[in-house]
């Protein structure tokens, strides 16, 4: 029973607590609510009032930048205002302008008018006059032909052919006088031309030699030049084509040899040859054929040369490589190029005299020749230039010109006749040629031609003075039996179609080579 009660009693303090914590949590929860709501009025009050002072603070800004627009605005009003005003003066002052000179040529067309009218009134008192001179005329001539005899058109005939007659007689008379004049003044001027261009142009000629000394650093190179047996000397001369000759000469050799390219190429070889070193077959023929391509890299260089000496320019890359090929070849001993610069400022300088294209006279002047560097040509040098030089689109008169300084084909302008003055001028000129060694190069390039019109041949060389002939075959093409053949053959075709002192030695070379690489 007892604890019936303390249970009863703790449901009731339990119950108790529960009704107060509601109670007090009630008030809590109603003062929290009321606090709230308080610093809710005060948040939006606040909030009222900085609205308020930032709705103020914009309303005067946006006041602020009304007044300055309205005040940019009326200044610029202001300044337009101003300037129409200035374009309103300057209309009405050019419109007062206008008003003057429209009077002004409203009164001169009154004043042209009255000078039309009276113009009119004179032309109609021309006419009238003139009416009357014409038949006073008719009347005078009427009475001169009852005079005479003979109708108006019966003396106007022989009036005419008296006139006709008396002109001719004179006519005649002046022409033969302004031709003699003119031939005295023409051979006179054109003598002082060609003196000036001579003077002018005046250089000094070396020979062109058909040797050249390479220098040795000790008589010792001599011996590994020659090699075992002279193998070297013997591989050097096949492969260049040049004389090789080693005499008592104190660290010296010289080169001998009529085509001047060969001999280049002979020079630069041996002297590589010379500070390499190593001198055997392989390695002559090695540095021999860089040489031989080198020498051919730098024929257009050494016609961008010439052309930048004279002051040219355009010249097709095919001719600046001909052109520099004159170089290495002469003409009767004169060095082809060193002929064709001279040519080219002889013709510049008298072209000059005469007011005609220097330009046009250089380019011809250098080109004249260039027929000379074309191998295997069988028509004139002048002929074969001409179809060179037009093949790469020259200029016509410089064409012309080219083919024509030989009188191959006809002039057409006078740069052609200046050329051709030129060219004369150069070679005439006192040691610049000698005929012996351009018919002595002439012979040793027959006998390599002749040589060369066999099958199987690959290389000829006339070495020695043109007293014996190498030739290379193909050894594909060319058995041992038929060497022999081809050297007996050659010999007969020389001794039948050239002449020619002592005698010639025909070698036919065969040699075959076969090459591996072991890897």
């Amino acid at each position: 029973m007892s604890e019936l009660w303390i249970l009863g009693a703790g449901l009731l303090g339990l119950a108790a607590g529960f009704t107060v914590a509601y109670v007090l949590g009630s008030r809590l929860a109603a003062a929290k609510v009321a606090d709230a709501e308080r610093q809710a009025r005060r948040i939006v009050e606040e909030a009222e009032r900085e609205a308020k002072a930032l709705k103020k603070e914009k309303l005067l800004e946006i006041k602020e930048e009304w007044q300055r627009q309205r005040q940019e605005f009326e200044a610029e009003t202001a300044a337009k205002r101003n300037k129409l005003q200035t374009l309103e003066r300057q209309l009405k002052t050019r419109e007062d302008a206008l008003q003057e000179k429209l009077e002004l040529i409203q009164r001169k067309e009154r004043h042209f008018q009255a000078l039309e009218q009276e113009l009119a009134q004179r032309q109609r008192q021309t006419e009238q006059k003139l009416a009357e001179a014409q038949q006073l005329l008719h009347e005078q001539i009427a009475r001169l032909e009852q005079i005479s005899g003979i109708s108006r058109e019966q003396a106007k005939q022989l009036l005419m052919e008296n006139l006709l007659t008396e002109a001719r007689n004179e006519a005649a008379q002046y022409i033969r006088h302004i031709r003699d004049e003119a031939r005295i003044t023409a051979e006179r001027e054109a003598k002082s031309i060609v003196v000036q261009a001579i003077q002018r142009t005046a250089a000094e000629y070396s020979m062109e030699t058909t040797v050249t000394v390479v220098q040795l650093p000790n008589e010792e190179m001599k011996g590994r030049i020659i090699g075992r047996e002279g193998r070297n000397i013997r591989a050097f001369e096949a492969v260049t084509g040049v004389d090789l000759i080693i005499d008592d000469t104190p660290e010296a050799v010289v080169l001998s040899c009529f085509d001047p390219l060969r001999r280049e190429v002979a020079r630069i070889a041996l002297e590589r040859l010379i500070i390499d070193g190593r001198i055997h077959p392989a390695r002559i023929e090695e540095v021999v054929e860089k040489a031989r391509r080198e020498i051919e890299e730098s024929l257009p260089r050494i016609g961008q040369e010439a052309i930048a000496e004279l002051g040219l320019h355009n010249l097709h890359p095919k001719l600046l490589h001909y052109v520099g090929k004159m170089r290495f070849r002469s003409s009767y001993g004169q060095n082809l190029l060193a002929h064709s610069i001279e040519v080219a400022h002889l013709a510049a300088i008298m072209a000059a005299e005469l007011r005609l294209d220097v330009q046009l006279a250089k380019r011809a002047g250098l080109l004249h020749d260039i027929g000379k560097c074309v191998e295997n040509a069988d028509t004139p040098h002048a002929l074969v230039g001409y179809e060179l030089v037009k093949r790469y689109n020259e200029h016509p008169i410089v064409c012309n010109a080219v083919g024509a300084h030989h009188e191959d084909i006809p002039m057409e302008s006078p740069i052609a006749a200046l050329v051709q003055a030129a060219d004369a001028v150069s070679g005439a000129r006192p040691g610049a040629r000698r005929e012996t060694l351009e018919e002595y190069i002439r012979r040793l390039e027959q006998l390599e031609t002749l040589a060369k019109g066999f099958d199987g041949v690959a290389k000829t060389y006339a070495i020695q003075a043109g007293r014996e002939i190498r030739v290379i075959v193909e050894p594909e093409r060319v058995d041992d039996q038929a060497a022999s053949e081809l050297a007996r053959q050659l010999a007969s075709r020389i001794e039948a179609e050239m002449q020619y002192p002592g005698q010639v030695k025909v070698t036919v070379i065969r040699e075959l080579r076969k090459t591996a690489v072991a890897r």
